[in-house]
């Protein structure tokens, strides 16, 4: 089994149609019907029920579709990265964003890579959850993210940022959003909620916060992209509890009030831990220094003694790395438990 059959096989399996296939890959029909049948040959098993009106996978060629997709894709990437590498890049580092962090933290991180690293070429996906960013890790699709903790994966090593305190969206003509003070949760109560889904770590937060104020939020929508999610609300299906950084999602009439004994979410920065990347050690200084400009504005932060003391543990950082910018100091968070 070979790359170009691999590729055969995804067109088949996507068109369902060895015709449209063969149009899709700029060849004639009978070579690619040949091919299908040596990877099946190849593989003791059939991958496609042929009728005379479609073709449909069987239970094996679904996995290979998962599969194969994923191959494809990290190879496609590893040209792209290796290029960009020989085109000049010092290193390519693929970087995910939870939603909210999309919009504060991942355009001045951008920014700052560009000024301070130059040569590293930065790839971002931004509006994921956290499970997914997980994932992404672990299937080497992703190199390092800043995410909602905690994970479930010990295979992960988390360094704490500072969180984001969650603050309530609302319509613009909704009867609160003419207030200035805080807003506590108590009277959001009988209130529709547009949320993320159930599971992630901004909704877990929202359901404890909303019992301990005595009342079960009721949901009618939910949405995995906070500018989703902000849409929704200025479009007058609910409110939301969100993180603070998302007030510059929306292009939505949408207005914010802060909480009173506001709940708290997480941030952090994850990598694998068997991760050898000499980018990650100055991507974790930059993203602490991105963070605490953005919650206290620009400023030069100075390592201390004690942080140079407690830096990224040996195999993370491998030997002879010398880029000029300080470490961050590691927090290891294997999973206390299970909020992704």
């Amino acid at each position: 089994m070979d790359l170009r059959q691999m590729r055969y096989f995804v067109a088949v399996a996507e068109e369902r149609h060895f015709g449209r296939a063969a149009e899709r890959l700029h060849m004639a029909q009978p070579p690619l019907s040949q091919q299908i049948k040596q990877l099946e040959t190849t593989l003791g098993t059939r991958l496609f029920e042929r009728t005379t009106r479609r073709v449909d996978l069987t239970d094996a060629g679904q996995l290979m579709l998962e599969r194969a997709r994923q191959i494809l894709a990290d190879v496609d990437a590893l040209a792209h990265d290796v290029k960009e590498v020989g085109d000049g890049a010092a290193g390519v580092l693929r970087v995910g964003f939870v939603g909210s962090a999309t919009y504060r933290v991942m355009p001045a991180l951008v920014q700052l890579t560009r000024r301070e690293l130059p040569g590293v070429r930065l790839h971002v996906m931004g509006e994921m959850l956290t499970p997914q960013i997980e994932q992404g890790l672990l299937e080497n699709r992703l190199d390092a993210a800043v995410l909602r903790p905690p994970v479930q994966s010990s295979e992960l090593l988390l360094d704490t940022l500072e969180g984001d305190s969650l603050v309530v969206a609302l319509p613009a003509h909704h009867r609160l959003a003419a207030g200035g003070d805080p807003v506590s949760l108590a009277e959001l109560a009988g209130e529709e909620f547009v949320g993320y889904p159930q599971g992630s770590a901004v909704a877990t937060i929202t359901s404890e916060a909303c019992r301990a104020a005595g009342f079960r939020p009721r949901v009618v929508q939910e949405a995995t992209e906070t500018s989703t999610l902000l849409a929704f609300v200025g479009a007058g299906m609910g409110l939301a509890l969100v993180p603070d950084g998302a007030r510059r999602a929306a292009a939505s009439p949408v207005t914010y009030r802060e909480l009173l004994g506001a709940p708290t979410v997480g941030l952090a920065v994850a990598w694998k831990r068997d991760s050898r990347s000499a980018l990650i050690p100055p991507f974790r200084s930059l993203v602490h220094r991105v963070v605490d400009e953005v919650r206290h504005g620009p400023a030069t932060p100075t390592p201390t003694p004690e942080a140079q003391s407690d830096a990224t543990p040996a195999e993370v950082t491998p030997p002879g790395h010398s880029v000029p910018i300080p470490t961050a100091p590691t927090r290891t968070n294997p999973a206390p438990q299970e909020r992704p």
